[in-house]
């Protein structure tokens, strides 16, 4: 009985042993472990790629473009009157009332404040003598510089004389036999220009005489056989008046001719007739002949006076003292040499005395200072107020930059307030690059930016170099009319001119590093995942903008996406993510 038990269990694990070894069971287990594997690899991949995006700049594009665009400049400036009034008071016054504020109209004669004056007569006299002083003062600091320009120029006309002599007298020293050649040309054609001239005149006498049938002062060299007929057409037509004559006697009532001698008269004047309207056909016919021929020679003698005029016209203008010998020439290279170094020595002698007569006007000054200085304090020490002035407009326009409030002491000659001259105009001006300034130009038209409510107008009136010293930029002044007071803040806007470009991209997505200006493109790459988006950097040139847009030249094609912003900054090369639209 155990024997069996054994052999039975033993042939169990035999049978369990052939299960396992079973090559198909193995595929199964094999194929389920990969499938397993691709499964967990692929959940793996598509994790990582939304974790990698997360992960990557996220930006915002625009496709490039073509068309127009108008370039602009933007500045800002103060409102100026082109003209005004500084309200001053003589000494130092009390300001009793104030009768106007900034902004207020006024004309010419209103009071605009009530001052309490002195009338202390030392005072006065002391004033003036330091007014006079200082005005003396003044006018020696004005004094201009001394300009050598008109000397400066003379020398330069002078040297280019110089220079051109020069030319003249090596040009006849290496040309000799050229010239003689070209000379006697030029007497052969003012010997044509001189018969063709003296031609026109005669010919034209013998066109007056054909139109007025009057010869006797045309020349007989065009004339003799017209004459002729002529002599035969008045013999014709005066023997036909004739034979008219008597036809018509004898034909006339109460006559005693006969009918043969009517008849015979009347033959001879129809024969004569007849002679006539031939010596007449003969005549017209030779007149219109004749005028025809001449006419036709008074546009050839035309057309060739005018040929020789040019070419002796052009002869003497590229000869212009050719005519002198070289020896003449060269007398007149010294001539021009001598004067040229005479203007030389003219301006360093004055230069020399300028700078000395400068050296004893700076001695002066400094002695008139010191005068000036004693006249303020004597005046300093007179000062006094009595009584009261109305100080009035002198002009009709509007009050700004008012400096004073009643109580207040006003300062000799200092401005107190202004009266902007409102018919004169204002004037806004704006600080703007050289470059930029090339691209206006007067009588522009530029748009008040802030101009809320309309009726401002503003036009480029003049283009001035920068007052500061080495700046190269340039200062637009412009003509401002309408609803504007002098110390208003205007922002302009400038057209400089529009074109058609082939790229136009935004203006924000321009960037600029070392190496120039430059936009980023979006470019695309193919993966097995789909899509990947990296950002390249494109070299531009700016060749226009405006508020929004910049028109560009480089490596760029029409449909471009180009980067205008980004959720944290993206260098060249970097992949990037699309916004969702």
């Amino acid at each position: 009985m155990a024997d069996n038990t054994e052999m039975i269990k033993a042939a169990k694990d035999i049978k369990g042993d052939e299960e396992i070894k079973d090559p198909r069971k193995k595929r199964e287990i094999i194929k389920t472990i990969i499938i397993i594997f691709l499964i967990v690899l692929l959940v793996l991949t598509f994790c990582s790629n939304t974790i990698m995006n997360k992960s990557l700049a996220e930006i915002t594009s625009e496709r490039t473009s073509s068309g127009k665009l108008t370039e602009r400049i933007r500045g800002s400036g103060i409102v100026m009157s082109n003209q005004s009034w500084d309200v001053t008071v003589d000494g130092n016054k009390t300001v009793d009332t104030l009768n106007c504020k900034n902004g207020s109209e006024v004309k010419k004669g209103d009071v605009l404040l009530t001052v309490s004056a002195g009338d202390n007569e030392a005072l006065t006299t002391a004033e003036e003598a330091l007014a006079a002083l200082e005005l003396e003062y003044q006018k020696a600091i004005l004094t201009p510089a001394a300009d050598y320009s008109s000397e400066n120029q003379a020398i330069k006309n002078a040297r280019e004389d110089l220079t051109a002599a020069i030319a003249r007298r090596d040009a006849a020293v290496n040309g000799q036999s050229g010239a003689k050649a070209a000379k006697e040309k030029y007497e052969s054609d003012k010997s044509e220009l001189a018969y063709y001239t003296k031609l026109q005149p005669k010919l034209q006498s013998v066109i007056s005489a054909i139109d007025s049938d009057e010869y006797s002062a045309a020349p007989a060299e065009y004339t003799n056989d017209i004459i002729v007929l002529k002599k035969a057409f008045d013999t014709a037509e005066a023997d036909y008046s004739a034979s008219c004559t008597i036809y018509t006697a004898l034909a006339a009532e109460g006559s005693t001719a006969s009918e043969a001698e009517i008849s015979a008269a009347r033959e001879d004047m129809e024969a004569k007739e007849t002679a006539r309207n031939t010596a007449r056909e003969n005549y017209d016919t030779k007149k219109f002949e004749l005028r025809s021929s001449i006419s036709g020679k008074l546009a050839e003698a035309e057309t060739e006076a005018e040929l020789y005029q040019a070419r002796v016209t052009a002869y003497e203008s590229e000869n212009n003292g050719s005519s002198l010998s070289v020896d003449e020439l060269n007398a007149d290279v010294t001539s021009k040499q001598r004067t040229l170094e005479d203007l030389i020595n003219a301006l360093s002698k004055t230069q020399k005395s300028d700078e000395n007569t400068k050296k004893m006007s700076d001695l002066d000054l400094s002695a008139k200072k010191k005068e000036i200085d004693k006249a303020r304090e004597k005046v300093n020490k007179l000062k006094a107020e009595t009584g009261t002035v109305d100080i009035v407009s002198k002009y009709s326009g509007v009050v700004s930059n008012i400096s004073v409030k009643p109580g207040d002491t006003t300062l000799p000659d200092s401005p107190i307030m202004t009266i902007d001259l409102a018919d004169e105009g204002y004037t806004v001006e704006i600080n703007v690059e050289g470059d930029k300034a090339k691209k206006v130009k007067k009588g522009t038209s530029a748009e008040v930016v802030n101009n809320w409510f309309g009726g401002i107008d503003a036009v480029l009136t003049d283009i001035k170099n920068d007052t500061v010293q080495g700046s190269k930029n340039k200062i637009l002044v412009f003509s401002v009319t309408g609803d504007v007071d002098s110390g208003s803040y205007l922002e302009l806007s400038i057209p400089c001119g529009g074109g058609n470009y082939d790229c136009i991209v935004p203006k924000n997505a321009v960037g600029h590093d070392k190496d120039g200006d430059f936009v980023l493109v979006v470019v695309s790459k193919n993966s097995p995942l789909g899509n990947r988006y990296y950002a390249e950097r494109v070299a531009v040139e700016v060749l226009a903008s405006d508020e929004t847009s910049s028109a560009v030249s480089g490596n760029l094609g029409y449909g471009d996406y180009i980067i205008t912003a980004a959720s944290k900054p993206v260098e060249p090369k970097d992949q990037v993510r699309m916004k969702d639209k």
